[in-house]
């Protein structure tokens, strides 16, 4: 890795589909339960062709500074050299979010 800020990509699910966006902020939410992402990075298109789904995350994003992910909604998150294309993809039937909470406070 150089000296500049990392880039982190993200996965998670939301919404029933795969979401991998690139990110240099990335930290514990002061929201319990949460991961905060901010300062989004985009890919430069130089192709001709462009990634539907990478215009849609741009699109989505747009207005967004910052946004906060559930813990158990994460599914990887990796330091990477340099950003790739955002994305989105649909989910198997095979995997799911958890839904349960993650801190559950015990009845008196």
């Amino acid at each position: 890795m150089s000296s500049k800020d990392p880039i982190y990509k993200i996965q998670f699910i939301s919404n029933g589909q795969r979401y991998e966006l690139y990110v240099k902020e990335l930290v514990t939410s002061s929201i319990f339960g949460f991961i905060e992402i901010g300062d989004f990075v985009w890919d430069k298109h130089t192709q001709l062709v462009v990634d539907p789904s990478h215009e849609k995350l741009k699109s989505e994003f747009s207005e967004v500074e910052r946004t906060f992910v559930p813990m158990h909604h994460i599914l990887r998150i990796d330091q990477v050299a340099k950003e790739g294309s955002a994305k989105i993809t649909e989910l198997s039937e095979k995997v799911t979010a958890i839904n349960s909470p993650i801190y559950t406070p015990k009845k008196p």
